[in-house]
């Protein structure tokens, strides 16, 4: 019988309730169960697929097309499976399900409410992945914090779905703050008492309590936490600030919540978890040989949320090369302005152009492509780098100055960047792009291939807009080629600068594939080149000294 794991959040949000429910997942995946993690959103959007990166963080993409809430990436980098649309449900989904079966009649006239028809609808979706035969246990998410009215319906759900699976068949696990009082100089238990009396009168009492600490918990306060909120005291595990949220799985394997949990749901496991490779990742993290600079070029920068799978995919590709990725972030709009764009990106080692809708910051994204191009410094551009990296090209390289986006300018002169035929006709905005993952054949002999290996590619899309195939050859006969085609569409996936130490951009998005066991080629090559350009700089910076020495001796 599958089992399931409830995890809740109290006191404030953003306290990693995603972190902890990957770090549980892959402690039991280490010890050979096969298990999910689903994300419950209590907000009314369908999807974040409309929501401002200031808002919510990065949009994730899923294989099958799904937009998702970020926490998606960390199950997907520490598990190293894919998820999908049954993975992440928001209140939207869930209402609006429930309204359509309403319109069908399903409901044979009975007076829809929050208990029973939204609650069954919760619990359907719980039961959704559990039913698939595929896995041991199913690690349900609810966002938020208790107390939220938006949560209400899910923790009434969760209430309901224990007591009809009985016992040692689910429990549920409270993520709470242990905050610490400089004044005082003391830890306060009080919050993680309220937040556990409000989950109470909810109807639900959580087995295991994950205190988020500054400072160890000694032996008297886990007594203490463990004697007001009714919870064992072996179940009261510490949660310390890591270094890195890699670091998390070791530190709740030290405190034995895989255990535990597998106690209380009465799996019997006596497998130890295999973190060999993961502990051989963290030794590359933690051990770097080299550091590069690497700028992220875009317009979310005050969020680093925004950028979340890309800054995790350069941890990743940095282990891999034994290299340590400082990322600088860099505001494109500031990039419109300046009169000597070498000033900001001059001192870098690699610069990668980030994905983005809409007109502002263009124009520096731009600058900054020429720069990094005529200066021969790595470049990588993602959806929109790639797209700003094909006007830029068409501008200065093949001489066709009003060349342009017509997401920017609708009636551009040399639209080489133009909306996909199958978007003209779409006018809603939600889930409507080209979204999923789709092959991408993959031309010998290309830099695209030395990082892949392989001929055909599946990535994750996220876009509207294209490069316009009227212009190809006219890039290509200029030297930017195509190393990336879709089969069946003929769409342009990866442009590349053959002859420049790294000028390469992809329409889809290689970020959210990277994973801590299977770090993406791309990054990893792009990493790689970074570290040459360094090195290569350097070594010209060395021998340029010496020279000067050896004029000075002969004077």
């Amino acid at each position: 019988m599958v089992k399931y794991i409830f995890v809740t959040g109290g006191v404030t949000s953003s306290l990693g309730k995603g972190i902890i429910s990957a770090s549980l997942a892959k402690l039991l995946q280490a010890r050979g169960l096969s298990v999910t993690i689903q994300k419950f959103d209590p907000y009314i959007n369908v999807d974040p697929g409309t929501l401002n990166p200031y808002e919510h963080g990065e949009c994730y993409v899923t294989d099958d097309g799904a937009e998702t809430d970020l926490d998606l990436g960390h199950y997907e980098r520490f598990l190293g499976h894919p998820t999908s649309q049954d993975n992440n449900i928001t209140t939207g989904r869930i209402y609006q399900t429930v309204i359509n079966k309403e319109r069908a009649g399903d409901y044979l006239g009975k007076t829809v409410q929050v208990v029973p028809h939204i609650t069954d609808e919760i619990k359907r979706r719980i039961r959704a992945l559990g039913k698939t035969g595929e896995y041991d246990v199913v690690i349900s998410e609810i966002g938020g914090t208790v107390g939220d009215i938006e949560s209400l319906p899910y923790l009434e759900a969760i209430r309901q779905i224990r007591l009809e699976l009985g016992s040692g068949n689910a429990i549920t696990i409270h993520l709470t703050l242990i905050p610490y009082l400089s004044a005082a100089g003391e830890l306060k238990t009080k919050p993680t008492q309220h937040s556990v009396k409000e989950l109470l009168q909810t109807g639900n009492q959580p087995d295991i309590l994950v205190c988020r600490t500054e400072h160890p918990l000694n032996d008297e306060l886990r007594r203490k936490i463990s004697l007001f909120c009714n919870v064992d005291r072996h179940a009261v595990i510490e949660a310390i600030d890591a270094d890195t949220i890699y670091d998390v799985p070791l530190l709740m394997k030290d405190e034995n919540l895989d255990k535990i949990v597998l106690a209380k749901l009465n799996l019997e496991n006596n497998t130890e978890p295999n973190l060999t490779a993961w502990k051989a990742f963290l030794k590359k993290l933690k051990e770097p040989k080299n550091t590069v600079r690497i700028g992220l070029v875009g317009k979310y920068n005050k969020l680093p949320d925004a950028y979340k799978s890309i800054n995790e995919a350069f941890v990743h590709g940095g282990a891999s090369n034994e290299c340590k990725v400082e990322v600088e972030p860099i505001h494109a709009e500031a990039l419109e302005v300046m009169d000597n764009i070498g000033d900001a990106l001059g001192h870098l080692d690699g610069v990668l152009v980030a994905p983005g809708f809409g007109e502002r910051g263009i124009e520096g994204k731009i600058n900054a492509i020429k720069y990094l191009r005529e200066n021969k410094i790595p470049f990588f551009g993602i959806c929109l780098g790639l797209q700003c990296a094909v006007v830029e090209y068409a501008r200065n390289v093949l001489g066709l100055e009003d060349a342009y986006s017509t997401e920017m300018k609708p009636d551009a002169a040399h639209p080489v960047i133009d909306l996909m035929p199958d978007q003209k006709s779409i006018k809603m905005k939600g889930g409507t792009m080209r979204l999923g993952a789709y092959a991408c054949d993959i031309k010998p002999d290309s830099l695209a291939y030395e990082a892949y290996q392989s001929t055909v590619v599946y990535e994750r899309h996220r876009h509207r807009y294209e490069l316009n195939n009227e212009y190809l050859r006219d890039f290509e006969s200029q030297g930017l080629i195509a190393s990336g085609i879709n089969p069946d569409t003929k769409l342009v996936e990866i442009m590349e600068l053959p002859g420049h130490p790294f000028f390469l951009g992809t329409q889809y998005h290689p970020e959210l594939k990277s994973t801590v066991e299977k770090p993406h080629p791309l990054f990893v090559a792009f990493v790689k080149a970074c570290l040459e350009y360094k090195l290569k700089k350097a070594g010209k910076q060395n021998d340029s000294s010496e020279m000067a020495s050896k004029k000075m001796v002969t004077k």
